[in-house]
């Protein structure tokens, strides 16, 4: 499984990219992408867009995850993250891709352990997962921890997938 892990943002929206067979989780790549300040609303999503689409064409990841978006006081910016969440969810799901949501409190709490890690716990604990990987900067280090809880939660699903089955089968031999 390769899973594309997407941190939203209209300046800089990161993506990290792992791969998973079995137990072990591998790093990819990762990256920014971004968009100038100041230019047309329309203009600054079409180019995340374009970018994004890039990335799944390059990367060719089988699943995808994104941060959700929390409101803060600037209910503008809000909305205009909220946009720039849209393509994050629009071009996975153009590729045909399950596009999985995580708080970030999540996030943080499969990664680090903890729900309101800051940003260096984050930044250290995926470089310990991922065998010292330096992520390009912090909204991408955000998507390879999003990726890696996307990871997580498809191995558990999956091994209990896989118990109820073993379960179910034996009720049905006795």
């Amino acid at each position: 499984m390769r899973v594309i892990g997407i941190d939203p943002g209209l300046r800089n929206l990161g993506w990290g990219i792992v791969d998973v067979a079995g137990a072990k989780i591998a790093h990819v790549a990762n990256g920014i992408c971004k968009t100038t300040t100041g230019g047309p609303l329309a203009q600054r999503l079409l180019s995340l867009h374009a970018q994004l689409d890039a990335v799944l064409r390059q990367y060719k990841p089988t699943t995808s995850a994104v941060e959700n978006t929390f409101v803060n006081k600037d209910g503008a910016g809000t909305l205009k993250l909220g946009q720039a969440r849209g393509i994050c969810l629009l071009v996975p799901a153009q590729f045909g891709l399950d596009v999985a949501e995580y708080a970030p409190n999540a996030v943080k709490k499969v990664v680090v352990g903890v729900g309101h890690a800051d940003k260096a716990q984050v930044l250290h604990m995926v470089k310990m997962q991922l065998n010292g990987v330096i992520p390009v900067g912090p909204d991408a280090a955000d998507a390879l921890a999003i990726a890696l809880c996307h990871a997580h939660h498809a191995q558990f699903s999956g091994r209990l997938d896989a118990a109820l089955a073993k379960a179910e089968a034996q009720k049905g031999a006795a």
